[in-house]
């Protein structure tokens, strides 16, 4: 028993090995044990659910949803055009959308596959198209960075580690349905999912770059975030914030990271 136990644990630490992805522009290496492809086809599912839910007031035709299609675009363009000069366009098959959301929370998020939200309560701290580019950069930086995919394979990592002889494994597909439906609530109320402090921080990163090859200057991130951080410290924690780092160390955190971010920029 000691000895198939040994084989699973070194089965599963090659399986480990081998399924890893890289994240563009940090470099980093990621788990990837989990379909990539099958998340955007249930993020997209979520999302539509979202947008079509009684609850939920989309806002057209107004300046600010506007300006939110346009500076998702410039982005979305910009991060095509980038993933292209590196080879990886057909890893990133993206099918963009952009909407504003009438809501008084202050929030924005991007599901794989690139469908983004932005909520009105939001936009009194963007304050101008730069803050909204920091805001919508960040966001797309976690659909980019594939931090979904990054959760949900540790998740089925270790629900597989958990089963002696690998029996999680041949029902792959059930599991990682299940995590998925789980994590953006497919059929019931939406449920984002909480990065970690070390993706957000990695979003923080890839979003200076991807604002600044889009043609916003990168440094207006910092105004944004002490807008937030003013916000943070007046009230209760917005769920933008929720899991973010300090606000203290992530504003000192950008500030170094905006020579490199600099580098991209277009103006």
């Amino acid at each position: 028993m000691k000895k198939i136990f040994r084989y699973t644990a070194l089965a599963l630490l090659a399986a480990t090995l081998a399924s890893c992805s890289t994240v563009p522009v940090s470099g980093r290496r990621q788990l990837s044990l989990v379909s990539d492809d099958q998340i955007q086809q249930q993020a997209s599912v979520a999302y539509k659910e979202f947008l079509n839910a009684s609850s939920t007031k989309v806002i057209t035709g107004t300046s600010s949803a506007a300006q939110v299609k346009n500076v998702g675009n410039k982005i979305a363009a910009a991060v095509n055009q980038y993933l292209a000069s590196q080879g990886l366009a057909q890893q990133y098959n993206f099918n963009w959308e952009f909407n504003l959301v009438e809501s008084s929370d202050v929030n924005a998020w991007c599901m794989p596959g690139g469908k983004v939200a932005v909520y009105t309560g939001i936009l009194p701290f963007t304050a101008n198209e730069a803050g909204l580019a920091t805001v919508m950069g960040h966001e797309i930086a976690h659909a980019i960075a594939r931090h979904s995919m990054e959760q949900m394979s540790n998740q089925y990592a270790v629900q597989v580690g958990a089963q002696v002889l690998g029996v999680a494994t041949a029902g792959k597909n059930t599991l990682i349905q299940g995590l998925v439906n789980n994590a953006y609530g497919i059929g019931g109320q939406l449920a984002m999912l909480k990065y970690s402090r070390s993706n957000e921080s990695e979003a923080d990163q890839l979003g200076l770059v991807f604002m600044a090859m889009a043609g916003y200057n990168p440094e207006s991130a910092v105004a944004f975030w002490e807008r937030m951080a003013s916000a943070k410290a007046a009230n209760s924690t917005p769920e933008f914030l929720s899991t973010h780092p300090s606000d203290a160390r992530r504003i000192n955190d950008i500030q170094k990271l905006i020579p490199k971010a600099m580098q991209y920029y277009k103006k």
